[in-house]
Parts: structure tokens; sequence; C-alpha cells
């Protein structure tokens, strides 16, 4: 598989690998997490033009996406009912959606990201058992409540190489 930097041109494709995602979401129990039409075509704008999305591909086919965010991540900074399990400089990975077509997106994701950063965070919807089963999978330790910044509450894990 190759990750590479997402591109404007790549913004339909990566719409429908949400829409996919949107769909296996609703059909295992969350249906809420990116409810209509999330993310906007001006998000994934927003989130090429700062290089932080990549798109992950597959026999020259898009098959997933993800954010990867170096730096703080101001929703992050307050956490409810736990706590960071330290303050070392962190990446953050958001957005992460699949097509469903190859298996072990998440742990391709968490590779390319421990090649540059060795402490990862991420959060994902209390509904969304299949994220949290590949985030623990993957080694993160649960860590709180954190709130996005729509409000809304988040389960929050983090990754650490130098605790491994």
């Amino acid at each position: 598989m190759i990750i590479r930097k997402a591109t404007i041109e790549d913004i339909p494709a990566m719409q429908e690998i949400f829409a996919i995602a949107r769909r296996f979401m609703a059909s295992t129990g969350n249906p809420r997490q990116w409810a209509g039409n999330y993310p906007s075509d001006a998000m994934l704008a927003e989130d090429i033009k700062g290089g932080d999305s990549y798109l992950c591909i597959e026999d020259g086919k898009a098959v997933a996406t993800f954010v990867l965010r170096g730096g703080t991540d101001p929703t992050y900074d307050v956490i409810y009912n736990g706590s960071w399990p330290n303050n070392r400089l962190y990446a953050t990975i958001h957005r992460i959606a699949s097509s469903g077509q190859v298996k072990g997106i998440f742990a391709s994701a968490m590779q390319f990201a421990l090649q540059s950063y060795s402490s990862i965070r991420i959060d994902t919807h209390r509904d969304n058992s299949v994220m949290q089963n590949a985030i623990r999978k993957a080694g993160f330790v649960y860590c709180g409540i954190i709130h996005c910044w729509n409000g809304e509450e988040r389960l929050a894990f983090q990754y650490d190489k130098a605790g491994k």
C-alpha cells in the first residue's frame, strides 16, 4: 500500500470513502458520529491545504484516508474522567476512513504515523466499538473524555512508543 498526501483532486474519492464508512458505522451501531455529510468538502480542503490529509492507495485505487496532524490539538487541552499519561509532543489521527476493500488500514496508518512521531492521540465516539477495538489492538490506552470542536463528547486514547 502507498500512503501519500491527498490533493484537492482527491476530494471526490475521499467523499466516496466517507460515504462507505458512514454506512458501515450506521450498520454497526454508530449512526451519529459522522451524521449528514460530514466531513464537508471545505473541511477536507482545509486538511489538504494544511498538509495533514493522506490517501491510502492499493492497486492504483484510493481505499482509505486519514488526517495526521503534528502538534498540540486544542480539543485535547481539557480531559475529563481521566488524564493524559504524559505531556510529550504528539500527533493526532483524525477522520480515518476506509472503503472496506483492504484490511489493516488502521495498522498501516499507525506504522506511517510512527515513522515521524513517537506519541499519537486519537478519539472516537462512544458508539464506535469497531474503532475502539482497532485503537486498543494497536496499543493505545484509554485516557478519558474530551469534547470536540462542536462540543460532542469523545473517548480519548494515547499511544506512546516510549512506553512500549
